[in-house]
């Protein structure tokens, strides 16, 4: 099916008519994502609302489902977890005597360190530079100039993106590797042991807590980090046999470098809680996202020009 022009105009004629009629489209699609970007900064602004600090915070469980080997919570408010209060009864972490599971208390000191999820500053941060796109594309670049706004929506794009995807974790994401980033021991008190490693992050918007014993590979030669007793990891019971045998991990094959010596991990725990704030702000970058992405294609399609994948 064609289309003509009745009655019939010179074809220079013509063709500067459609250049005229994609221009006036051009310069309607920029006015109306003016709207758009208003639209995006107030969702914007609601993922900032949902991360800020706020008592008296999310207050999670985290306790393993099928076991008692992990029974807890804590509290998160903004990037911080500001309590805890977990109990541990591990095959290889003896408890303390007269008690019945190893307690990790995070200390309340004015002096201890504080636990921050690196996440969710990252997230935090990339969004507030989105922010700072839309207003840099509202008030002070050119509103009417395409190539200027296809820019800017192809960098609010990317940091939106980036930021659905931290939250979305695994181990690329800002801290994802456990060995690289240990967490400091005097945030618990009493200090955590050093064959435990406590690893916290965000995995698909949820709090993913990984705890790991670990023992060195070279057992001949005790540190200053791994005591002679705890050389192993293991009890005299489980040295003579006589204990249950470890659950297998994905890791139990694996070294890896912890706080400067070679390791193995002799045994892994995975204990999850959703924590409904962090799935709303996944839920609504995800939404910003897929409007930017409209956005792109609309404008490279008038303006004759192929969007590039992202």
């Amino acid at each position: 099916m064609s289309t003509a022009v009745w009655p019939p105009i010179p074809h220079d004629e013509l063709i500067k008519e459609e250049e005229a009629s994609l221009a006036r489209e051009l310069q309607w699609l920029l006015e109306s994502l003016q709207e758009t970007l208003a639209s995006l900064k107030s969702g914007l602004e609601e993922c900032v609302a949902l991360l800020q600090p706020r008592e008296p915070g999310s207050t999670l469980v985290l306790s393993s489902v099928r076991s008692e080997s992990v029974k807890g919570f804590v509290t998160r408010v903004g990037t911080r977890i500001v309590k805890g209060d977990i109990h541990l009864r591990l095959t290889t972490l003896p408890p303390p005597r007269s008690s019945g599971s190893y307690p990790l208390h995070l200390s309340t000191a004015p002096t201890a360190p504080s636990l921050i999820l690196n996440q969710l500053v990252s997230v935090r941060n990339l969004i507030n530079q989105s922010l700072d796109v839309v207003d840099i594309s509202t008030w002070t670049g050119d509103a009417h100039d395409a190539n200027f706004i296809s820019g800017q929506l192809r960098l609010l794009f990317d940091f939106i993106q980036e930021a659905r995807q931290t939250l979305k974790g695994g181990d690329e994401a800002v801290g994802g590797r456990w060995w690289e980033s240990p967490i400091d021991e005097n945030i618990f008190n009493p200090p955590l042991p050093p064959t435990l490693s406590f690893h916290l992050s965000i995995s698909e918007a949820s709090l993913l807590l990984h705890l790991r014993t670990l023992f060195p590979v070279n057992t001949g030669t005790p540190t200053s980090t791994f005591s002679t007793e705890s050389l192993t990891g293991l009890s005299l019971r489980q040295r003579l046999g006589l204990a249950a045998k470890l659950p297998e991990h994905d890791e139990s094959d694996q070294f890896f470098v912890y706080r400067g010596q070679e390791v193995k991990v002799r045994e892994k725990i995975r204990v999850e809680s959703q924590d409904p704030s962090l799935m709303a702000v996944m839920a609504k970058l995800s939404a910003l996202e897929h409007r930017v992405g409209v956005a792109r294609r609309s404008l490279a399609v008038v303006m004759g020009v192929e969007e590039d994948d992202g």
